[in-house]
């Protein structure tokens, strides 16, 4: 059998269900879909020109794209973090990333709400 990666993963515990393993990596790609329709987001401001104050559309527009692989990188290590507890059979581990991502929501919401009236 062929060694998977990463180690630090793969390398510990015993294989839980495959249901759980995929249904964490599906978890995942929810995670990287966000991470897209976030930089999605950034591209349509800087390109559609909304909102009409600049440094407003370029922040919110750079902020978007920074958060979008920032909730990326974090969903790997979330997932690495998950399966990591199935194998060995601990607790999961804690939700960190709906936390920064509902955040990020508020505040971008907030900028966009005072860059509009």
């Amino acid at each position: 059998m062929t060694e998977r990666h990463p180690r630090w993963v793969y390398g510990e515990g015993e294989e839980p269900d495959p249901r759980y393993s995929l249904a964490n990596e599906r978890t995942f790609l929810a995670w990287v879909r966000t991470a897209l329709a976030m930089l999605a987001g950034g591209v349509a401001l800087h390109a559609l020109g909304l909102p009409d104050t600049e440094w407003v559309r370029s922040t919110l527009a750079v902020l978007l794209v920074v958060f979008g692989g920032l909730v990326t990188v974090m969903a790997l290590v979330r997932w690495a973090r998950v399966e990591r507890a199935m194998r060995t059979h601990q607790p999961l581990p804690h939700f960190r990333l709906g936390y920064l991502l509902t955040i990020a929501v508020v505040v971008g919401a907030a900028v966009l709400a005072v860059a509009f009236v």
